[in-house]
């Protein structure tokens, strides 16, 4: 949540991504800085055909709605 030098320093080596990092940062840390948890939600989807891995959806709450997700609301309230 706080933009420092060792904390930008830990999250480049736990995900090797410059760009992913400065999202981290730029993006994503302003917009749950008041959040207390929670920021992500786990929704389970069955299990993987082959190995039988248990699979889930992982999604950040608080998300934008882009535009597109917007129009299919729109048409499908009609």
């Amino acid at each position: 949540k706080q933009d420092s030098v060792a904390n930008r320093r830990l999250a480049m080596a736990r995900t090797g991504d410059k760009e992913v990092v400065g999202k981290l940062f730029n993006e994503l840390g302003p917009r749950y800085e008041a959040r207390p948890g929670g920021y992500i939600r786990i929704l389970k989807c069955g299990f993987r055909s082959g190995d039988n891995a248990p699979m889930a959806y992982v999604e950040l709450v608080d998300r934008p709605v882009t535009a597109e997700v917007e129009e299919a609301e729109e048409v499908a309230a009609e």
